[in-house]
């Protein structure tokens, strides 16, 4: 199987965007797949929220995007079995002008990943709540991209300029890149607009949108504060239980292409072994 890179995207910042990162991640390592989770964004909460505060971070992402350290000497253990972390700096909000002038600053992540990838089954990449050079780093090195999408009002405007700009990438950077789905957070039921919008959501966007949704959750809220994804520090919340859910139903996607693209490789083989025959007989 080769390694699968998840860049957890939105422009919006508050939508649950690191929450998801860090607890998907946590999810995915707690079946036993070797995970990395890659903190691109300045603020750090994903490193915090796996216990590394901003003093404790001797070597970070910004280190390894300008080019001063190799991606392998960024990576720490977590306490979490088979989780590592690329912690992040707040000098990664300087990056757009330090890397101006770089030709082929859009593919840095994704020639410093070459290094990581015989190591990890499933790498997630935590990106800024903004559609800069970091986050076309991210979805250049990517080969699938998960949203997080806030049941809110201007839900769908926002994400329409997500999608505009994931298009692009694809045509122009990373042709193989897909969407991998769309994840409704901080959702309330109780909540009219709440309903509305996931309806809007699904009626555009079909299968497009997990089953699963992430409802509004003070436990999610209180575990970063104790350096904990919340999946540890309180897993029977209903926040835990929500990313639980929702990282069976990635792995089961996964699972399903997998298995059809064996079956495609499988009915090609037949096709070109019967061309063979028709010309041998010929």
């Amino acid at each position: 199987m080769s390694t699968e890179i998840i860049a957890v995207v939105n422009q919006k910042g508050g939508v649950g965007k690191t929450t998801s990162a860090v607890n998907l991640a946590t999810a995915f390592a707690a079946v036993e797949k070797r995970t990395l989770l890659i903190d691109l964004d300045a603020q750090g909460n994903a490193s915090t929220g796996l216990g590394f505060p901003e003093s404790e971070r001797v070597r970070t992402t910004y280190d390894m995007i300008l080019g001063q350290v190799r991606l392998p000497d960024v990576i720490v253990k977590t306490g979490i079995p088979k989780l590592d972390l690329l912690p992040a700096s707040i000098n990664l909000s300087a990056v757009d002008v330090e890397l101006a002038d770089m030709s082929g600053r859009e593919f840095v992540l994704k020639q410093q990943l070459q290094q990581a990838l015989a190591n990890y089954d499933y790498i997630f990449i935590d990106c800024p709540p903004s559609l800069g050079l970091l986050t076309v780093n991210a979805l250049t090195a990517a080969t699938a991209v998960l949203i997080p999408l806030q049941c809110e009002f201007y839900a769908l405007e926002g994400l329409s300029h997500l999608l505009n700009t994931v298009a692009l990438v694809q045509k122009g950077l990373n042709p193989t890149l897909s969407i991998l789905g769309i994840a409704l957070t901080m959702y309330d039921r109780r909540n009219r607009l709440t309903n509305e919008v996931e309806k809007d959501v699904r009626d555009c966007l079909g299968e497009q949108v997990f089953e699963t949704v992430v409802p509004r959750n003070v436990r999610l809220s209180e575990a970063p504060s104790h350096s904990k994804p919340a999946i540890i520090y309180d897993m029977h919340c209903p926040g835990s239980r929500a990313y639980i859910f929702l990282a069976k139903e990635i792995l089961a996607r996964y699972t399903a292409r997998t298995v059809a693209e064996e079956q495609a490789a499988r009915q090609a083989a037949q096709e070109q072994a019967t061309k063979e025959r028709i010309l041998q007989d010929a």
